[in-house]
């Protein structure tokens, strides 16, 4: 594949060298003070005035096959188009507009234009269902709404047409059919040639942004977020983890979710990093192989991925490759304590060169070679993962935050970085513990509140400015924040046990046969679980017991129940006998966002699935009961 992203442009050679360490010796710092801009569109006029032939964007070209850089200055003038049309249209301060549009140049044109003019955006998923498009979009009163194609536009239609503020709908691409007299495209609506930015008199507490969570337990609410909140922790993020504008992100967590915007799309141009706009999960590999990032974000998701693809791949390799993997981890992970000064020189680093080139070098080119930070947030990471990444030679951090708070509360630090935890607080921002260990956030960040929801934003934040996050924790003497759970997501036992799923949850997943689970047993005596089978162990398996894996009559087979069960009582060894699981259903069908069973996050939605699987839950127990009871 040709591309027209030039090595420049990347950072460094095409070749895929490893940075000889985090922070190269020749790489200097250029962030942009945030009090000097005030605003998230006056951070990106003063970037284009900064550095207006770098390098912002790089995208691919669908059309020519390629991969294009997109300077400063081009995007600012794209961004004047997106104004001009935006006034044309009578478009007034204040008023929303809704963005649904997949990661790209133009995701930050419409974000910058609406910033420019003072509208406030509300960020879509691309793939949402079209019934909770319709809900976010009457509920925030949105007028003007960014598609990607009339395809999507004619799925979403049918829901749309009760949203009585919605004025306007701009398809990027092509509208050839018979389309509502709403429906316009983008080419036809965009002045042909670049504008000139336009400025409004925001002001940096001036509502910017509506983000709706992800609505887990119900309807989702719109987190209001002023300029002030995101650029607080923006600029407080880059205090604790340095980028560098020589630095190439790989954008490819949707910019709907305010981790991406906030850590892959704003901290960037605060830098004046160059950021790559993946063009999918599908495309990922091979993105990775191409960008060459030096710099990724991510949720734990990714990264649980890829190390159960290596898993499965030593399983299937022979014992001396094993034992070369769990060397070379453990050689690093000493050394990582050792640069630390958390140990004394390990006699395993005299290990570590050889091992380095000849294990952990293959992790490091399935990830483009020259990856210098990566930060995981969003949910838990599992520590014995993190400490496999690091182990490998990659700097992994894990972070914790929630949109509430903009979304970043904490993150660990390359110097003291200690995967178990997920960091000190960010400066400027204060973190204490509240009733049942909650953990509460006050600072900068902290949203002005729910749109239109006094009730939720008086139980979110409490007189004294604390915002009760709902998740559980405890902090170390040296100030390092841990999560240990959920306060509504705990599950008691009929013998008054108490059990957090999520900890059972991240131990499974570890486990190769297993791609996604969820635990339940409320009220219940005993804890069980729904198990998505990851593929390929499942049909080894399969095949070898003379089982048609394309069946699902044989899940409920006794011989993989029984292996089944053997392979999730090891993951949870160290936990309590009480805490184990007793029953298990295997599924094959993924939970994914687009059947309703995970989050736009990629979080599990417990109601729903219990629902969706009530019969198979009930059976579970049922066969205990009558084991129990015979008669």
């Amino acid at each position: 594949m040709r591309t027209e992203a030039s090595d420049e442009a990347r950072g460094g050679s095409a070749s895929g060298r490893r940075f000889p360490s985090p922070f190269p010796a020749n790489w200097r710092a250029d962030a942009i003070d945030p009090d000097s801009v005030g605003t998230l569109d006056g951070l990106f006029r003063e970037r284009a005035r900064r550095t207006p032939q770098a390098t912002a964007y790089q995208a691919f070209d669908t059309a020519r096959q390629v991969w294009r850089d997109h300077t400063w200055a081009e995007m600012a003038g794209l961004v004047g188009r997106w104004q001009a049309a935006l006034v044309r249209d009578g478009l007034l301060p204040g008023e929303r507009i809704a963005i649904a549009l997949p990661n790209g140049p133009s995701w930050v044109a419409v974000d910058q234009a609406a910033l420019g003019l003072g509208l406030v955006d509300v960020s879509l998923y691309v793939n949402d269902r079209p019934e909770n498009v319709a809900f976010l979009l009457a509920h925030s009163g949105a007028r003007l709404l960014v598609v990607d194609s009339e395809i999507q536009w004619q799925t979403l239609a049918p829901a749309l047409a009760a949203v009585a503020t919605l004025e306007r709908i701009v398809v990027l691409g092509p509208v050839t059919g018979k389309a509502d007299p709403l429906v316009v495209s983008a080419q036809q609506w965009l002045p042909a040639e670049p504008q000139p930015l336009r400025a409004s008199s925001t002001l940096p507490d001036d509502l910017a942004t509506l983000v709706y969570t992800s609505g887990t337990t119900g309807r989702p609410k719109g987190v209001m977020l002023s300029h002030r909140n995101i650029l607080s922790v923006t600029y407080a993020a880059l205090q604790r983890v340095t980028a560098y504008p020589q630095d190439v992100f790989l954008s490819f967590l949707p910019l709907a979710h305010l981790f991406e915007r906030t850590a892959g799309y704003y901290l960037p141009m605060m830098a004046g990093a160059t950021v790559a706009h993946a063009r999918g999960v599908l495309q990922l590999t091979e993105d990775l192989q191409t960008v060459q990032p030096t710099a990724l974000i991510a949720v734990p998701r990714l990264f649980e991925t890829v190390h159960g693809r290596l898993q499965r791949e030593l399983q299937r390799s022979g014992w001396l490759a094993r034992r070369a993997f769990a060397l070379t981890v453990h050689a690093g992970w000493q050394q990582n304590r050792y640069r630390q000064g958390k140990r004394r020189w390990p006699m395993a680093a005299v290990l570590w060169p050889a091992l380095s080139r000849h294990v952990a070098s293959r992790l490091h080119a399935r990830l483009g070679g020259r990856l210098r930070i990566a930060v995981s947030g969003g949910a838990p990471l599992p520590p014995a993962i993190a400490r496999t990444f690091i182990g490998l030679g990659l700097p992994l951090l894990q972070g914790y935050g929630l949109t509430e708070a903009s979304p970043v509360v904490s993150v660990n630090l390359l110097e003291d970085n200690e995967p178990a935890s997920v960091g000190p607080a960010l400066p400027g921002i204060e973190v204490r513990l509240g009733e049942n260990d909650e953990i509460l956030v006050r600072g900068p960040n902290v949203m002005q509140g729910y749109w239109q929801n006094p009730s939720a934003t008086a139980a979110a934040i409490d007189p004294e400015g604390w915002l009760h996050t709902n998740d559980r924790g405890r902090i170390d003497r040296a100030g390092r924040l841990y999560i240990t759970g959920r306060l509504n997501e705990i599950i008691v036992l009929s013998n008054g046990e108490k059990v957090s799923p999520e900890d059972l949850e991240m131990a499974l997943r570890m486990d190769p046969w297993v791609e996604q689970c969820m635990v339940v047993g409320e009220g219940q005596p005993l804890l069980a679980a729904l198990v998505v089978l990851a593929h390929t162990p499942w049909v080894e398996f399969a095949k070898a017991q003379g089982l048609d894996p394309a069946d699902p009559a044989n899940l409920a087979h006794p011989r993989l129940i029984r292996v089944l069960l053997r392979h999730l009582d090891s993951r949870l060894a160290k936990f309590p006998k009480y805490a184990r699981i007793r029953r298990v259903h295997a599924l094959l069908e993924p939970w994914t966002p687009e059947n309703g069973l995970l989050t736009p996050t990629l979080k599990i939605r417990r109601k729903v699935l219990q629902q969706r699987y009530a019969a198979q839950i009930e059976a579970l127990y049922d066969r205990h009961v009558r084991a129990v009871n015979p008669h």
